[in-house]
């Protein structure tokens, strides 16, 4: 699998990174199988969170086997100070390991968010703590949202972030606005030599109203082979991202992995994809 270098922290990170979202409610037995799939495709990069329900402790035990094979990330959804810093010891026990690589400022989407995550009393704090102590090795900072790229841009301004994870797919290219934005901070970001990840590759629109979910993921997701290639290989066209977010449901991650090796022109890949008129963005309606 191709590898790409994660900005300054110099880390070749394989240009999937292993969305342990996917494991929030699975059973022991159903995540060995999907880290399994993970590690013999080549996946070197594993990214989790404190918020995703029961995945920190489902990758735990691995971390005997794997942590020194492994470029280990987890978040923080919490913004003061206290609450982060106990999340992120929480963190540390769920995963059986005393350090992780990069610790993320989870799910900052607009300047309220980052306002709070940032203050004197903020979240930030907690985590340039742990980086003192050797419980991280860096900072970054996530979110979702139309605002993200804009939010992520403001944050760079106010701290030298490691890596930036906002989202990034053809139908949110085809907003100008969104567009601007995300170039403006691709230009920072390149100017920082930080890392740029992206999420939310492979959403097709949000669920629809009453509509029976057919996969973990909040948004609908592509699930057949030949829209998940387009989309995978359309944002892999864009060199300035260092890696992609596997999506969060494990029967997802064997299409993406077979995507990134039968990758497609750009104009291949919106010709696929232009040939549906459900195609939206995700953060219509965000569920939290």
């Amino acid at each position: 699998m191709e590898k790409r270098r994660l900005g300054r922290l110099e880390h070749h990170s394989t240009v999937l990174i292993y969305g342990a979202a996917a494991l929030a409610e699975v059973s022991q037995e159903v995540a060995d199988r999907s880290v399994e799939e993970a590690l013999a495709a080549g996946i070197n990069h594993f990214d989790v969170a404190a918020g995703y329900g029961e995945a920190e402790l489902r990758l735990g035990p691995w971390m005997s086997r794997i942590r020194d094979r492994i470029f280990l990330a987890t978040k923080t959804g919490n913004r003061d100070k206290e609450s982060a810093w106990r999340q992120i010891n929480d963190s540390l026990r769920r995963l059986q390991t005393d350090r992780v690589d990069l610790l993320q400022l989870h799910a900052v989407g607009d300047l309220d968010d980052l306002d709070a995550a940032t203050g004197p009393e903020g979240a930030l704090s907690a985590a340039v703590r742990a980086q003192e102590e050797g419980l991280i090795g860096a900072i970054g900072i996530t979110g979702h949202g139309h605002e993200a790229p804009a939010t992520h841009l403001e944050a760079l301004r106010r701290h030298p972030f490691a890596t930036v994870l906002t989202p990034l797919n053809p139908v949110l290219w085809r907003d100008e606005k969104y567009r601007a934005d995300y170039e403006a901070l691709v230009e920072e970001v390149q100017r920082q030599d930080a890392g740029l990840m992206t999420i939310k590759t492979v959403s097709r629109r949000n669920w629809r109203e009453r509509a029976e979910h057919s996969h973990t993921t909040w948004y609908e997701p592509y699930a057949d082979q030949e829209r998940i290639t387009a989309a995978v290989s359309w944002v892999l066209a864009h060199p300035e991202v260092t890696g992609l977010a596997t999506a969060a449901d494990v029967g997802l991650l064997g299409m993406m992995i077979t995507a990134e090796q039968a990758r497609t022109s750009v104009s291949e890949a919106e010709g696929q994809l232009a040939g549906d008129d459900e195609y939206s963005s995700p953060f219509i309606a965000v569920p939290f």
